[in-house]
């Protein structure tokens, strides 16, 4: 684990192993997500359609979509 240090100007340097694992260099556009107490940082995708596709995959129980669905009706 590697360890970053906030500065006076609310900056932190993204450590080397990071950015290696995001492929990043100087000047890309990286995301920050809040989840709770956790951050989690990724690198900005170029189409955003398919880096969110599948997130919603299993948000629901098996069968209530189509329980759902079939309510409509």
């Amino acid at each position: 684990m590697v360890q970053a240090t906030l500065s006076r100007k609310n900056q932190i340097v993204v450590p080397r192993e990071a950015r290696q694992a995001l492929h990043a260099k100087a000047g890309d556009k990286l995301l920050v997500v809040v989840r709770g107490p956790a951050v989690i940082i990724l690198q900005k995708p170029e189409v955003h359609q398919r880096a969110i596709r599948g997130l919603g995959k299993r948000a629901y129980k098996s069968g209530y979509l189509q329980r759902e669905r079939q309510s409509w009706d």
